[in-house]
């Protein structure tokens, strides 16, 4: 239920806005409305642009964690609900500390900024990809079925492993990246921990193997679809998958998902 807020006027003196503008000024894509035109679109603008730089990392400019946490749940829920697969990447760089060893932080800065620009181009508008902390990125392809998850994560790390980084005039780097990932469970409410867990023990056995490679942790296919499954189940459901993973498997006559997939 809505309730209406109390009418006040904001004096913009009194407000201390000198640090909110400049971050805000830093930030290229932000533009805010002239002052003295018009205060509340002003004001509104400094609370849309520091809410949109809360959820960057600010040396890339892709999605910060929190940002991706909150894709993340909100992608398993669409999963748990509708069925469409959904995968995971966790990508880490091959020997970072050495880039930074060898070349200094600045250029490992540099390598950091060039890897996203070459992720951000091999994803759709509709992926979230994020870097995840340090070296490492991650990303969420919705809507990206089994029969090809594998081709895609393969053409992204295609894509790092052939970029040239300029670090100076007269240096230049290319660096590999290794990939893990997972699918979120079809019908069933994971959580963001587990399904993070998933793609990061293939991340290691990427890494185990040799780095520079792609790990997936792969999904049964399930042939049944969203249509068939609420028709089948959604009397039960009552318009929510997600009892599925509640079903007892004690031989009482329901069919748990485990059960299903092996049938289909």
């Amino acid at each position: 239920m809505a309730t209406d807020l109390p009418k006040s006027t904001v004096q913009l003196r009194e407000l201390r806005l000198d640090d909110a503008r400049a971050l805000l000024d830093r930030d290229t894509t932000t533009s805010l409305p002239d002052l003295q035109d018009n205060p509340t679109a002003f004001l509104q603008s400094v609370i849309d642009g520091l809410c949109e730089l809360s959820l960057k990392d600010p040396l890339t400019g892709l999605s910060n964690r929190r940002h991706f946490r909150a894709m993340q749940e909100r992608t398993i829920d669409g999963v748990a609900r509708s069925g469409e697969p959904a995968l995971l990447l966790m990508l880490d760089i091959d020997h970072f500390k050495k880039v930074n060893d060898t070349h200094g932080h600045i250029a490992g800065d540099q390598v950091l900024q060039a890897v996203a620009q070459c992720l951000a181009k091999c994803v759709r508008p509709m992926d979230t990809l994020a870097r995840y902390g340090g070296e490492e990125f991650a990303v969420i392809l919705p809507n990206c079925h089994t029969s090809y998850g594998a081709n895609v994560a393969e053409r992204i790390r295609l894509a790092v492993e052939a970029f040239r980084i300029d670090v100076s005039p007269s240096t230049s780097l290319k660096v590999t990246i290794s990939v893990g990932g997972a699918y979120a469970p079809e019908w069933i409410r994971s959580t963001i921990s587990l399904w993070t867990e998933r793609a990061d023990a293939q991340l290691y056995r990427a890494k185990a193997e040799g780095r520079n490679r792609v790990s997936l942790d792969k999904q049964q296919e399930v042939h049944v679809s969203a249509e068939e499954k609420n028709l089948l189940f959604g009397h039960l459901a009552l318009g929510d998958p997600a009892w599925i993973e509640n079903l007892p498997a004690d031989g009482s006559g329901a069919t748990t998902l485990g059960a299903m997939q092996r049938v289909n």
